[in-house]
């Protein structure tokens, strides 16, 4: 346990020691990996006219229905209904970006599940029917405001510190969600607002709107003791387009750098380091910024950085908390399992939540937006959130 720090009981804990990722050759976050190279080829099909793609799901609907054309038809109206769903997401001002190859997605999944019993088939395809009503319409709009508190000796007694973390905002137009975010700010009130990365939806890397839109949220964002912020994964977060974004708002880009926050007569320092998905490279990063910016034991300290995957080597200074995001929760999840999919080197060891990790604190967030794209803009038992810290001695 750190020095000055009393640190809430967490279930998770992670004892993991620093690995090395030196015969990896493409990391996650980065362009040029599986995922990336599959979200790129698939766009591709957004190309597809729109008559192709019609015959392509008649076709699907035909072989899903085994040649029998009332069942056939019944396919092709749930593949027509997730057509039109995915359609007007925009429209509703929920969501944007690719609708074919989403939609071909769609069919492909319904047409394994049909070539079950029929019966069972007509009652599964229902069920998601309603599932992308949920994933699609109001899951990724109830947003959760999640709460956790922090004692340390740190602080002076009696005194109490709010911080807001703020990740993965995905940005691609002005949404309900992101007016929900700023009308939560304001009723909550915090003292310090802390961003970990990704500003811009993968759809949305080049389109102005996008950018005036972002540019006009981090405009609207407001806390006495400042807004400081890092970027995200390098895809996203593109090294000539961030500086833009952020240049002329209130957010403080925390690029390698350290900032410390006077709370009366003691001090809360944040440490910001860009992350480029890999923990060898970022970990020798972070020891430079460490060396600029030497750490004060009784300071709070705090790192900002994209991914969760450096946890083991930051554990090894003197850090009371970590703040990540990245993984998104796995923006899908199943009950019991969790995350299908994290985009971690770690797997689902750092998924989403509270960890204590080798005696330090770290938070991975679920996340604010959705990963753009042709991945699905869809949340299932991954609520976006909002995560409100408390910091106090008593």
């Amino acid at each position: 346990m750190l020095p000055g720090s009393i640190i809430k009981p967490v279930t998770r804990i992670r004892n993991l020691s620093p690995r090395s990722f030196t015969g990896v050759k493409y990391f996650p976050g980065t362009t040029g990996n599986l995922f990336d190279l599959f979200l790129h080829a698939f766009g591709n099909l957004e190309h597809i006219p729109f008559f192709a793609f019609f015959l392509i799901f008649a076709l699907l609907a035909f072989l899903g229905g085994k040649f029998d054309l009332i069942y056939s038809g019944f396919l092709f109206l749930f593949i027509l209904s997730d057509w039109l769903l995915i359609a007007l997401l925009p429209v509703s001002r929920r969501s944007f970006g690719p609708v074919k190859p989403v939609v071909l997605a769609l069919a492909l999944l319904r047409t394994v599940f049909f070539l079950l019993p029929n019966g069972w088939n007509l009652v599964l395809e229902f069920i998601g029917t309603l599932l992308v009503i949920y994933g699609f319409y109001i899951e990724p709009f109830r947003l959760e405001i999640h709460n956790e508190t922090f004692s340390t000796t740190k602080l002076a007694f009696g005194q109490h510190l709010r911080i807001v973390h703020l990740g993965d905002l995905h940005i691609e137009r002005t949404t309900r969600r992101e007016e929900a975010i700023l009308r939560a700010l304001a009723a909550l009130k915090p003292d310090l607002i802390l961003f970990s990365g990704d500003i811009l939806n993968l759809s949305y890397l080049e389109d102005a709107q996008a950018q005036v839109d972002a540019r006009a949220f981090l405009g609207e964002l407001s806390a006495p003791l400042g807004i400081y912020g890092v970027a995200g994964s390098p895809a996203v977060d593109l090294p000539e387009l961030f500086p833009r974004l952020v240049e002329n708002t209130p957010l403080h880009w925390l690029d390698g750098k350290a900032a410390k926050v006077n709370i009366g007569d003691r001090t809360l320092s944040i440490y910001g380091l860009s992350c480029f998905h890999n923990p060898d490279a970022d970990s020798q990063a972070l020891e430079k910024v460490l060396h600029s910016y030497p750490m004060e034991q009784d300071s709070f300290n705090i790192l900002l950085y994209h991914a969760p995957d450096l946890a083991p080597n930051a554990s090894t200074y003197s850090f009371d908390l970590q703040l990540s995001g990245h993984t998104h929760g796995g923006q899908v999840c199943l009950p019991l399992y969790g995350a299908l999919y994290t985009g971690s080197l770690y797997k689902k060891a750092f998924e989403a939540g509270r960890y204590l990790v080798n005696g330090m604190t770290l938070y991975v967030t679920r996340g604010l937006g959705m990963e753009g794209a042709v991945a699905p803009r869809v949340r299932v038992l991954c609520h976006p959130e909002l995560i409100v810290w408390d910091i106090y001695n008593h």
